[in-house]
């Protein structure tokens, strides 16, 4: 539920028009009350939120690489084109990023995956196929970090242009042996009673009242989308 409930509310982020400035605004204020309610510090979506920064950094960019029309600010000339870009870049990425947060606050990683299966299931089921056996795949930096030592121990110097083949070569047999230890780690599995499926610890279910609690915002954030197509 709280997963479709996420993702309804970042499809009416971005449906909004760029130009409703003061809708953006209401997106914050019913993410600042869903955190009230579900007592999430702020600073602990303050800190995990600068995973966006290189997002920023492109946002910056763009209003002096934009096209013309022009304004003049604080001396500088910018695009006002990559202005308005600019602003729909930052602040409906910061709002995803800070639904995402919020989903990843209020829900434990287990209920995560379980409703991730569910959802798997439904989709499978609406087109009459089964859902798919897992792809397990491990890439572990120990590993390729020993892959690196060993070259340069054998002489390779990867900071010469003619040796970049040697470390293609070393990429291309870190996936091959990722690869096969994810399917090891797949066979230990199955030998283990793996069905494909995470085993359900609870026989809780959600109901309609839940649905309804989870979706109430999404039917604040699909009213003020709609505002925003109004006033714009």
């Amino acid at each position: 539920m709280k997963i479709v409930a996420a993702f309804l509310g970042v499809v009416c982020v971005v449906a909004t028009p760029r130009e409703a400035f003061p809708v953006f605004a209401g997106y914050l204020l019913l993410l600042a009350a869903v955190w009230t309610i579900a007592r999430i510090p702020p600073g602990w979506i303050a800190r995990r939120a600068l995973i966006e920064a290189p997002f920023v950094v492109l946002a910056v960019l763009l209003p002096i690489t934009g096209g013309a029309p022009h304004v003049e600010w604080l001396g500088l000339t910018l695009s006002q084109p990559g202005l308005l870009g600019a602003w729909n870049i930052l602040v409906k990425g910061t709002l995803g990023v800070l639904t995402s947060l919020t989903l990843a606050a209020t829900t434990p990683l287990r209920d995560l995956l379980l409703g991730l299966q569910a959802l798997a299931r439904a989709v499978a089921r609406g087109h009459d196929r089964d859902a798919h056996a897992p792809l397990f795949s491990t890439c572990s930096p120990g590993e390729a970090r020993r892959m690196r030592l060993a070259r340069i121990s054998r002489g390779h110097d990867p900071r010469f242009l003619w040796q970049a083949g040697a470390t293609a070569k070393g990429v291309g047999a870190l996936f091959v042996r990722s690869y096969e230890r994810g399917e090891r780690v797949h066979l230990a599995m199955l030998s283990r009673g793996w069905t494909g499926h995470m085993p359900r610890l609870s026989d809780a279910v959600t109901t309609r009242r839940h649905w309804l609690a989870g979706l109430c915002p999404v039917a604040v954030a699909a009213a003020l989308a709609v505002t925003g197509w109004v006033i714009t």
